[in-house]
């Protein structure tokens, strides 16, 4: 047992850390790949590497970025090993035991799949996270220049995904207007 696990200031401290952070890297991580098991999965994996480095991560600065960023890749690395069964998923439609999305989720979680990653990982964490440009660019390792035009071209696309004529209903089917 190693004396970071016997301490249980720096456990309280990881403890809080993760009630107050995991809904929302699940959320990111869902948001950029579109798969919630999957989400959460890489989530929880994230936070069991985090505690294991949790003296260094925190001595370090905020921990939040580097369990996003571990969350992200762990996902992305799956979810590219299974592209072939989550294509198959897609084209027949969301799981029946998704309950409550709303016509405007089904969408947009539609339109950011359609994305390249990299735009797609841009997106989340600059629109839905709201982080900073210079931020995402540190967690992606990209110049602040190159997020910008993944988020320009990103927005591009998914105005033209998002305004076209073709209305989702919340079960996923199109309805044409």
């Amino acid at each position: 047992m190693t004396t970071q696990s016997r301490d249980p200031d720096r456990a309280a401290e990881f403890d809080a850390f993760y009630a107050a952070t995991a809904k929302r890297v699940v959320a990111t991580v869902y948001a950029m790949t579109g798969d919630l098991a999957e989400a959460e999965d890489a989530v929880q994996e994230a936070y069991v590497r985090a505690w294991q480095r949790w003296e260094r991560l925190t001595r370090e600065g905020d921990p939040l970025p580097w369990v996003r960023t571990v969350a992200s890749r762990l996902a992305i690395s799956t979810w590219r090993r299974t592209r072939n069964r989550l294509r198959a998923q897609l084209r027949h439609g969301a799981a029946a035991d998704v309950p409550g999305l709303s016509a405007d989720r089904v969408a947009l979680l539609a339109a950011l799949r359609e994305l390249p990653p990299q735009q797609r990982r841009a997106v989340v964490l600059h629109h839905l996270l709201d982080l900073p440009v210079e931020q995402v660019a540190q967690e992606t390792g990209a110049s602040n220049g190159a997020v910008r035009t993944r988020l320009s071209r990103a927005r591009k696309a998914l105005e033209e995904r998002l305004t076209d004529t073709t209305a989702f209903t919340a079960e996923g089917t199109a309805h044409h207007g």
